[in-house]
């Protein structure tokens, strides 16, 4: 989008998390206002985490999430928050479930304990 900065490249976690919510972001053919506005945040704050120049907290990152329609699991991989070798010990099955949006958040959360009911007998 026209005038805004690209994130630091510094390849800290709050700059790829920035970089990765500006991408999403733009894919999904939002305003930084309108993006701020979806997630119940300020759009100055906004810009800042996109920036990598505030590290979001996960109450935020869960705003973001939801209004991005992407996981808070992968927000928080890209924040450094959830380390990507503990997601690929999950199993496919348990990404697919948290990755399937028909779902809500609670309907992820019940099957997902029922499924670990059942593997972990």
């Amino acid at each position: 989008m026209a005038g805004e900065s690209p994130p630091r490249s510094d390849g800290a976690p709050q700059n790829l998390l920035g970089g990765f919510i500006r991408a999403q972001r733009q894919l999904a053919n939002l305003s930084l206002r309108q993006l701020s506005s979806l997630a119940e945040i300020s759009n100055p704050y906004l810009s800042q985490v996109e920036r990598g120049l505030h590290e979001p907290s996960l109450h935020v990152l869960r705003s973001i999430a939801d209004a991005l329609d992407v996981s808070t699991e992968t927000l928080l991989e890209h924040a450094g928050l959830l380390s990507h070798e503990r997601q690929d010990d999950e199993g496919a099955t348990e990404r697919a479930i948290r990755a399937d949006r028909r779902l809500s958040e609670e309907q992820r959360s019940a099957l997902l304990t029922v499924y670990r009911s059942y593997v972990q007998s």
